[in-house]
């Protein structure tokens, strides 16, 4: 079905293309953004005109949810998606993954369908790739609580080994692609949650050992918290690896490797002049002067000082990056390779653009007075705040009419794996974990929006820390079972076809 002429002049070339391929439009790869949409115009008319007539855009609650989040913020006794049962729940849940995935959808890629698999196959893998799922069930709580710059999507993968702006590794938060300012508990009791299925489908672990490893998670974030509103710390502090605990030293330890080893062995054709091409990596060399200039506006947008490393920001060759991510999978990702200052191509650096979409806290959290615009730009703040002296090249820019964010894959830029964690190490990782995000939250009033100092505030929103320690376990078993539960349908429903289109109006 070809969608109405306001959906497609909202749509960038790449989504009428891939309309053109499905509608089996001829000529279309000599056509513009343009020439494509008449062509779907022509195409439509031909076909079905009553229908097509009828045929509205993808349909979206969006500003439904803005209202019941502002309604449940100001006190309001609203029912929330979570208090939903049976086929009233199932319903929601499939409304919801189709809207969250709506583009991705009508584009039909093969990244799209393999997420949806990536979904259907573990629960621990639906929990990570539904965030607007798990928040819907929040909208508008906690109204009351202090607010800070929030991850957004905490669980036991999004923290790891990355560059600083030192060229050297650090261990932290790292994937800013939900961040938003929320209340602070909003990431503690989604971060709870990631622990206790984590642990339930890698560990196989039982409910009780599952509730420690989240309460060494949210006692983690109490003994960060404290430490920060004691000592001040936390402008500059950083966990490098002679000063990291034992078991994030061996993170450390698994993402060391030479620079000129990890390039010859993952990404350089045999030249060392271009990228390999691979089942991940697909060279579009032809784009190299289309993406000098990306390069090059982004160093002059976001104020980047150049490192020496970096040269002069020469762009050797660029691919597109296939399979990667969770929830991310099936959005646009391309790596650009950067010509270092030897020209043996020993020293090169590799920068990624990644397709970036608003927050799924957006619309959502209680009305506050700190906002980031754009969807690059978001996520790029929040790396420059949760982060000290993070990663230079982190940033945001449009592009080809989308947002996307920027960053360098380096050699030692390595998450954690679930699989690898040993049994006996859970509890301490999780409790690693929670004051990293501690840590995260506590620069929101450092180089973030917030205008005072926010560790006091959270510290007296806590009360007494054992009921707040009860809470969030509280919350995170409800949201386990409800995700067990969620998971069901969401099989169930793919298994019948469900996610082969959107959800529309006819009427």
């Amino acid at each position: 079905m070809i969608p109405d002429d306001e959906t497609l002049a909202r749509a960038t070339r790449r989504d009428l293309y891939d309309l053109a391929k499905r509608s089996g439009i001829p000529g279309r790869s000599t056509l513009g953004r343009d020439g494509l949409a008449e062509a779907l115009r022509a195409h439509r008319a031909d076909g079905d005109a009553p229908t097509a007539q009828r045929m509205a855009a993808p349909t979206s609650r969006m500003e439904s949810f803005r209202e019941l989040a502002q309604q449940r913020a100001a006190g309001g006794m609203v029912l929330l998606p979570r208090l939903l049962t049976d086929n009233d729940r199932r319903l929601h849940v499939r409304q919801t993954v189709r809207e969250d995935h709506s583009t991705r959808i009508m584009q039909g890629s093969e990244e799209t369908a393999a997420k949806f698999e990536k979904l259907a196959a573990s629960r621990y893998s639906f929990h990570r790739g539904t965030c607007l799922l798990f928040y819907r069930d929040l909208a508008g709580e906690d109204a009351l609580m202090p607010t800070v710059l929030a991850l957004g999507d905490v669980h036991p993968e999004n923290f790891g080994v990355m560059p600083s702006s030192d060229n050297v590794p650090i261990f932290g938060v790292n994937d800013f692609d939900e961040a938003y300012y929320a209340p602070f508990t909003w990431d503690i009791k989604r971060g709870a949650t990631g622990f206790l299925v984590a642990a339930d489908e890698a560990a196989g672990l039982g409910r009780k050992r599952r509730r420690r490893i989240a309460r060494c998670f949210v006692e983690g974030y109490v003994e960060g918290i404290r430490t920060f509103a004691r000592d001040g710390s936390e402008g500059d502090h950083q966990i490098r690896r002679d000063n990291a605990p034992k078991l994030i030293r061996k993170i450390f330890d698994a993402a060391e490797e030479e620079r000129h080893k990890w390039l010859a062995s993952d990404y350089h054709d045999e030249y060392g002049q271009g990228f390999r091409s691979s089942r991940k990596l697909v060279p579009v060399t032809s784009r190299r002067e289309e993406f000098q200039d990306l390069v090059d506006r982004l160093v002059r947008e976001q104020g980047i000082e150049v490192p020496e490393r970096a040269g002069r920001m020469r762009v050797k060759d660029v691919a597109i990056r296939k399979g990667q991510g969770t929830a991310s999978l099936g959005l646009d990702r391309y790596y650009v390779l950067i010509e270092g200052r030897r020209a043996d191509a020993t020293d090169d650096l590799i920068l990624e653009f990644k397709q970036a979409r608003r927050s799924a806290l957006a619309g959502l959290v209680p009305p506050s007075d700190f906002a980031v615009d754009g969807a690059g730009e978001r996520i790029a703040h929040a790396q420059s705040v949760q982060l000290v002296n993070g990663d230079v090249f982190y940033g945001g820019i449009e592009f080809d009419g989308r947002s996307f964010m920027s960053r360098e894959r380096a050699p030692y830029r390595e998450s954690i794996d679930v699989e690898d964690i040993g049994k006996k190490d859970w509890p301490g990782y999780a409790r690693i974990c929670g004051r990293s995000l501690a840590h995260a939250h506590s620069l929101s009033d450092e180089s973030g929006r917030i205008d005072h100092d926010v560790e006091p505030d959270i510290l007296a929103a806590m009360g007494p820390v054992e009921l707040f320690v009860d809470d969030m376990l509280r919350y995170a078993e409800e949201a386990d079972d409800r995700l067990r539960r969620d998971h069901e349908y969401f099989v169930a429903d793919f298994e019948l076809g469900a996610f082969r289109d959107v959800d529309r109006a006819f009427r």
